[in-house]
């Protein structure tokens, strides 16, 4: 680290991060988040291109913050880097991904274990080891989305910075190892996290599916926007209560 010029630090004025962190990848779920949130007492602050939210909850509930949007593993680990400056250790990821598995539908969840990764960010942060998401707060995700009656699948994912270049050889090839889903952020997101030793999982509710004949994608449905709001809740509520 001696040799790298430019280091995320904290600036004066800027926060000192407390509880989870809520790291929402998609534009229209931020938005969805902060009405959410709307009751507690909360501070904006200044976020790159993002939005960042200090949740401070009444009734002696734990602190936690809202960040986001961060689309693309540059952005995103940018982003991550300045929270970890203010303090942040904890992370939970909210996104969506493609399936690359016919088990694995639209409006299903995805808890991403590994990734296979074709991004250009996380060459940057060597790792001893494959970049993992945390067991232990993937394990509560999932202990909570089941106490909800919300059904979870564990998983690798592929990570690309190049939605446009999926092809079809690549998503069966990758199918046919076991990959199942994929998403632009995950793997450099790990990677950092592995790299600055704090924790990170997240949580990908599935928006189009790969593996068919023709792409077919449901993130313009009703049914996928109101199951995408019911995940946002149960994920403050774990931010605000759990972790």
């Amino acid at each position: 680290m001696s040799d790298v010029l430019i280091k995320p630090r904290r600036e004066k004025g800027e926060p000192f991060l407390k509880g989870t962190g809520l790291l929402i990848i998609n534009p229209s779920e931020v938005t969805s988040a902060v009405n959410l949130t709307r009751t507690e007492s909360r501070k904006q602050y200044f976020l790159y291109n993002s939005r960042l939210f200090q949740i401070l909850p009444a009734q002696a509930r734990n602190p936690f913050f809202l960040a986001g949007p961060m689309v693309g593993s540059p952005m995103a680990v940018m982003t991550m880097e300045k929270l970890v400056a203010l303090g942040a250790q904890l992370f939970i990821i909210f996104g969506w991904c493609g399936s690359l598995d016919p088990s694995l539908r639209v409006g299903d969840i995805l808890l991403p274990t590994w990734a296979i990764s074709e991004e250009g960010t996380s060459v940057h942060y060597p790792a001893k080891k494959r970049s993992t998401s945390s067991d232990r707060i993937r394990g509560l995700l999932n202990s909570h989305f089941n106490k909800c009656g919300i059904k979870t699948v564990e998983g690798p994912v592929w990570t690309t910075d190049a939605p446009y270049r999926e092809t079809r050889d690549k998503v069966l090839a990758y199918g046919s190892e076991g990959i199942m889903g994929v998403d632009m952020e995950f793997s450099a997101m790990s990677a950092l996290a592995a790299f600055r030793e704090v924790e990170m999982a997240a949580v990908f509710l599935v928006s189009d599916e790969l593996w068919r004949k023709e792409w077919s994608a449901g993130f313009r449905d009703k049914t996928f926007k109101k199951k995408s709001k019911t995940i946002l809740q149960i994920l403050i509520r774990c931010c605000r209560d759990i972790l």
